[in-house]
C-alpha cells in the first residue's frame, strides 16, 4: 500500500525525544527522515544505558534501548554542523526537503545560516519546525527545559502523586517523559498540518512548539476545573477528582483499578459487590453526590472489594460492563492477549544486531497504514547512501561535511 507521506522528506536535526518522537511519527507515515547526527557522538540518547541493543553475539552495541525508541524508519548521516562544509551540506539537504525539525537552543542555528529565513530563502515551501523548552519569545525563550523540570514548573506534579498527608505522599513525575512525547505529538500535528497549507497555497512556513506550552496545555480538564472554580487542584493519588469510584483499589490478593462512568456502571458495581444499598443511599446515587462524600464512600467500596480476589472482580465487572483492569507490569503488557493480536510489538531486521525488538505505531489506518521498514540506524550508517544520492558528493565532499579527513 502506498504510504501517507509517501514522498515527502523530512531533514532532522533534532535529538533526545521530542523532536525525534515527532520524525518517528512522520517516518512511520512513510516519510523519508534524514536524521542528521554528530559525527562520533551522535544523539545523546545512544548512550543513555543501559540496556544496550545486543549484537549477533549477544555483545551490547554502542545504542541504547531509549534511542531506538524513537528513531526507526529514519537514515542516520553524520554531519558536522559547526563546519562550513557541513552547513553547506545541511543546505543542499534543505533544498530538497519539505521539512525541518529541530531543537538547538533558541539563534543557535542562525549562526550558521541554518534557521528558518535563511533555508526559507533556498526554499520558500519549506516547513520548518523548532522544539525548544520555553518557546522563541518571551523572557524564558533563552532557557535549556527538559522534561522533568516541565513537568513540574507546568503543573503536573501539582496533581500527581498521593496527597501530602498520606503514606508515600509529595508530588511525582510521571513515569515516562510525557512532557516530551506531547511535544512530539502536538508538532507532529502542526507539520501535517502545515504540509496541508502548503498543498493548498504553495506556502511554507515556520512551527515553534514549546515544551512548557504543551505541558500547561495538556491539562486538560484541571486547567479548566482550576479556571471555573479558582481553586488550584489538588493530588488525588490514583483517585480522580471528578468522578467517583474511578481509582485503584486492593482486592484480597491484588490490586485492580475500577473506572466507574456514569450512575448506572455504579449502581451494577455495587449489585455485584452485593451492597445494594451502596446505590440506594441518596448520598451516593449521583456522581455528584459521590463526590462530595468520596471520604465516606471511598473506605466501604475498598472494605467490599477486599472481600474477594482480583480475578473474581475482573470477571463480574467484565460482564457487567464495568470499566476495570489488572495493574500489569510490562511483561504482563506484551502477553496481554489484545496487546499481541493488535500487533504492538515489532521485530526490525538490523545488519548487526539481528531482529530488533520495537513497539510500533498504534495508528490503524485502512488505506495507507504506518509501517516499520527500517531499524533503527546505526550512527552514520547511511552517510555515503544520502550526500551521494542526493548531493552528488563524491567520497571527499563527503568526508568534509562529516569534518574528518578524506581516505
Amino acid at each position: 500500500m502506498k504510504a501517507a507521506l509517501q514522498g515527502i522528506r523530512v531533514l532532522d536535526l533534532s535529538r533526545v525525544l521530542a523532536g525525534p518522537w515527532c520524525t518517528q511519527n512522520l517516518a512511520d507515515l512513510g516519510a523519508d527522515v534524514i536524521k542528521v547526527e554528530r559525527p562520533g557522538a551522535g544523539d545523546d540518547t545512544r548512550a543513555w544505558g543501559p540496556p544496550f541493543l545486543k549484537d549477533r553475539d549477544g555483545h551490547d552495541t554502542s545504542d541504547a534501548a531509549y534511542y531506538l525508541a524513537a528513531n526507526r524508519n529514519k537514515r542516520s548521516v553524520e554531519i558536522d554542523l559547526a563546519s562550513p562544509a557541513g552547513q553547506q551540506a545541511i543546505r543542499g539537504l534543505a533544498r530538497l526537503s519539505d521539512v525541518v525539525v529541530e531543537n538547538y537552543k533558541v539563534g543557535q542555528l542562525k549562526k550558521y545560516g541554518l534557521d528558518y529565513p535563511s533555508l526559507a530563502a533556498l526554499n520558500p515551501r519549506l516547513v520548518y519546525c523548532s522544539v525548544t523548552g520555553f518557546g522563541q519569545t518571551g523572557p524564558w525563550a533563552h532557557r535549556p527545559g527538559y522534561d522533568f523540570m516541565i513537568q513540574a514548573l507546568g503543573g503536573l506534579m501539582s496533581i500527581t502523586g498521593e496527597a501530602d498527608d498520606r503514606p508515600g505522599g509529595g508530588p511525582q513525575k510521571v513515569g515516562v517523559a510525557v512532557s516530551d512525547l506531547m511535544t512530539g505529538m502536538y508538532a507532529t500535528q502542526a507539520v501535517l498540518a502545515a504540509l496541508l497549507h502548503r498543498e493548498r497555497s504553495g506556502e511554507g512556513q515556520y512551527i515553534d512548539v514549546a515544551l512548557l506550552d504543551v505541558q500547561v496545555a495538556m491539562l486538560a480538564n484541571m486547567n479548566t476545573n482550576f479556571l471555573v472554580s479558582g481553586q488550584p487542584p489538588k493530588r488525588w493519588g490514583n483517585a480522580h477528582p471528578n468522578i467517583v469510584p474511578y481509582q485503584a483499589f486492593r482486592a484480597s490478593d491484588q490490586w485492580l483499578v475500577v473506572a466507574v462512568g456514569n450512575d448506572e456502571q455504579y449502581r451494577r458495581f455495587c449489585e455485584l459487590g452485593g451492597r445494594p444499598d451502596l446505590y440506594r443511599d441518596e448520598r451516593f446515587a449521583r456522581n455528584r453526590g459521590r463526590v462530595s462524600n468520596r471520604e465516606a464512600l471511598v473506605p466501604l467500596l475498598a472494605a467490599m472489594i477486599a472481600e474477594r480476589p482480583a480475578a473474581w472482580w475482573l470477571e463480574g465487572l467484565e460482564r457487567a460492563g464495568v470499566p476495570c483492569g489488572p495493574i500489569n507490569n510490562l511483561a504482563q503488557v506484551f502477553d496481554n492477549e489484545q496487546v499481541r493480536a493488535r500487533g504492538l510489538r515489532v521485530d526490525i531486521e538490523r545488519d548487526d544486531a539481528g531482529p530488533v525488538p520495537l513497539v510500533g505505531s498504534p495508528l490503524k489506518m485502512s488505506a495507507t497504514p504506518p509501517a516499520c521498514r527500517i531499524a533503527p540506524p546505526r550512527l552514520g550508517q547511511h552517510t555515503d547512501e544520502v550526500l551521494r544520492e542526493l548531493l552528488g558528493y563524491d567520497a571527499a565532499a563527503i568526508a568534509a561535511a562529516r569534518g574528518t579527513p578524506a581516505d
